[in-house]
């Protein structure tokens, strides 16, 4: 399993390490992933990932997974998230139409 955040796509960088002495070592710079389970409000289920805390930051601040995955693109989802987005579409187009 590679170190994705789900939602938000953020991969590992690379950079250098630098000592007091300036010396330039290669150092990676990972996410701070996390594994939570949200509740998304449309489907009426819960939902375990794997993502970053900076991403779960911004689910609280959007309102929560459902308007999170409804603004988010789809380059930046997973497979998984992906999924989850066209249910929610789905489900929020029978709601529109009935």
């Amino acid at each position: 399993m590679t170190r994705r955040c789900e939602l938000s796509g953020t991969v590992p960088m690379s950079g250098n390490r630098r000592s007091h002495a300036e010396n330039k070592t290669r150092r990676v710079f990972r996410p701070n992933l996390v594994r939570v389970t949200l509740i998304s409000d449309a489907l009426k289920r819960s939902v375990q990932l794997r993502i970053s805390a900076h991403a779960l930051k911004s689910v609280e601040h959007r309102g929560g997974l459902d308007a999170y995955l409804l603004k988010a693109s789809a380059e930046e989802l997973s497979d998984r998230c992906l999924k989850l987005k066209r249910e929610i579409q789905k489900i929020k187009a029978e709601h529109l139409a009935a």
